[in-house]
């Protein structure tokens, strides 16, 4: 089997190189490279593992002809454009723990250095003016700190501040009640946090929704004297509202990492009496670096070699261990999802997933990706587990999941229901020897079959004779019957034949066979 290709385009620790090839991959190391150039190259590589150099645009994408996933060594993924990976069938990952210890201790530093003026105590202690009565600071001890974003780098902040014996006031809409008392914080709303912290750190990533949080109207709303440190993403803050607080001296003091556009060589904040920047450090550690460099390569692999998908932004995650034991039920999934998309001529509005006994103890997630990749992927080839949850939202399709643990007449059952014109219409299937997947029912018919290669899909009359006939015209059309799988509501009823065949049945043969006597519908499928 081939190996999958990896390009490693920004600087990392080369042990990321070694982890790839040691877990089956073959790696490059080009870095510095301009767009043009990665777009040139990028076309051979299954995988693409980035810092914050590497742009991954549109262009970059539509060129990435075998691409499959983008890891990147850090939180940030502002340089990968994610809705056109995830359209493109593309994963995205980042390492959101690696550097969260080294950002978290920088707006700690930051914190002090704000606190004491350090950097221009510094300074003019090394121009030789000895300003000992120049700098009044201030203690953190008893202080409030207003955390905005409580996830992971920022519940390190909060132990760190509580440490310091700081009382800490945190905003962040997904924070619960009882995960707030864990950490020892008090759960706010942001005007409460604006209104009652000495310093404000921001733990949030940039979304529509955090652009501008502390905006002119907000920071207006900031205790006097407040100061705020930001080591997470530009654009959190409005600079220029910033700076006039920093001017008119309602803010005491700011401390950026990060800003609006970097590099930030002419930001109007320079010069500005009580303002600290770095050159984006929050990461820059030696162990942080390595750490991130590590996990991205080991995310990376598991995915192109074993299917473990960890830290995706546009996927459901899968780790290597889940991977082997949901394999065959999201090769179920995919089939009866394709049966259906291949049987259906309506539009729809709907679709439901429904798991039932050993299949509801399982991560459904990847389950409904594998049935939504077999229903798309009749009107699209390119479609995978990666775009098709995103093909499916922007097609309006309502996704519904449900679960049964309970068994029913099957240990696990996947069943797959779509809302039609014509009313419901549903498959189910199950797992022979908890590997082989098999059809036990469709459109309430119990019909047992393994879909597999080429098939055909018979609707009839049940009535004497009818084997023979379809059994006739396969075999004068030179057409050999791989298996034969029946099933009927009642005798003498609607029938069901689903054939599976050694090769493609050409339309004028399907023609043929619609014209047999008590034939009702006639379909080629394909798996």
């Amino acid at each position: 089997m081939t190996k999958p290709k990896v390009l490693i385009s920004d600087k990392m620790d080369p042990n990321a190189a070694r982890i790839f090839e040691e877990r089956g991959c073959d790696v490059d190391v080009i870095t510095g490279e301009t767009p043009e150039q990665l777009i040139a190259r990028i076309g051979e590589y299954d995988g693409l593992a980035i810092r914050s150099s590497t742009k991954v645009t549109q262009a970059v994408l539509d060129a990435a002809t075998n691409l499959k996933v983008v890891g990147r060594a850090g939180i940030g993924v502002d340089n990968v454009d994610i809705p056109a990976a995830s359209a493109k069938g593309v994963v995205v990952m980042n390492t959101p723990f690696g550097n969260s210890i080294t950002t978290a201790e920088h707006a700690i530093a930051l914190i002090f250095a704000l606190a004491r003026q350090l950097p221009e105590a510094n300074a003019q202690t090394q121009a030789g003016l000895w300003p000992k009565n120049g700098f009044m600071g201030v203690e953190v001890t008893g202080k409030t700190l207003g955390l905005i974003g409580a996830g992971n780098i920022g519940s390190i902040v909060a132990s760190r501040a509580l440490g310091l014996r700081m009382k800490v006031v945190a905003f962040d809409p997904f924070l619960t009640p009882e995960r707030a008392v864990e950490m020892g914080v008090e759960k706010a709303d942001l005007d409460t946090l604006l209104s009652r912290a000495d310093f404000i750190t921001l733990h949030t990533p940039l979304t529509d929704q955090t652009r501008n949080i502390l905006s002119a109207e907000n920071l207006a709303k900031t205790k006097k004297g407040v100061r705020i440190v930001n080591c997470a993403r530009g654009g959190l803050i409005d600079e220029a509202a910033l700076k006039a607080g920093l001017d008119s001296g309602h803010i005491a003091g700011a401390a950026l990492d990060v800003f609006q556009t970097e590099p930030a060589k002419d930001s109007p904040l320079f010069g500005t009496p009580n303002f600290i920047c770095t050159p984006h450090l929050g990461a820059s550690t030696t162990e942080a670096q390595v750490n991130v460099a590590l996990q991205v390569a080991e995310q990376m692999a598991d995915y192109l070699v074993n299917g473990g998908v960890t830290n995706a932004l546009n996927m459901p995650s899968l780790s290597a261990e889940e991977a082997p034991k949901l394999k065959p039920y999201m090769k179920l999934a995919e089939v009866l999802g394709s049966m259906v998309g291949q049987l259906t001529v309506d539009s729809v509005p709907r679709i439901s997933i429904h798991v039932e006994g050993a299949a509801a103890e399982l991560n459904q997630k990847p389950i409904t990706a594998a049935v939504l990749a077999g229903f798309l992927r009749v009107q699209s080839a390119t479609v995978n587990m990666v775009n098709a949850p995103f093909l499916a939202k922007e097609r309006g399709l309502e996704v519904r999941e449900v679960k049964t643990e309970r068994e029913g007449d099957y240990h696990t059952l996947i069943r797959v229901s779509v809302k039609t014109e014509a009313g419901e219409r549903s498959v189910a299937g199950t797992l022979f020897n908890n590997v082989e997947p098999r059809l036990v029912e469709m459109f309430g018919i119990k019909v047992e079959a393994e879909l597999a290669g080429s098939m055909l899909y018979i609707v009839n009359e049940d009535a004497p004779g009818f084997i023979g006939r379809i059994g006739t015209l396969l075999g004068e059309k030179g057409i050999n019957i791989g298996t034969f799988n029946l099933g009927r509501r009642a005798a003498g009823g609607e029938a069901v034949l689903l054939l599976s065949v050694d090769s493609p049945v050409a339309a004028d043969v399907l023609d043929q066979a619609r014209a047999l006597p008590g034939v009702k519908t006639v379909k080629a499928l394909s798996f």
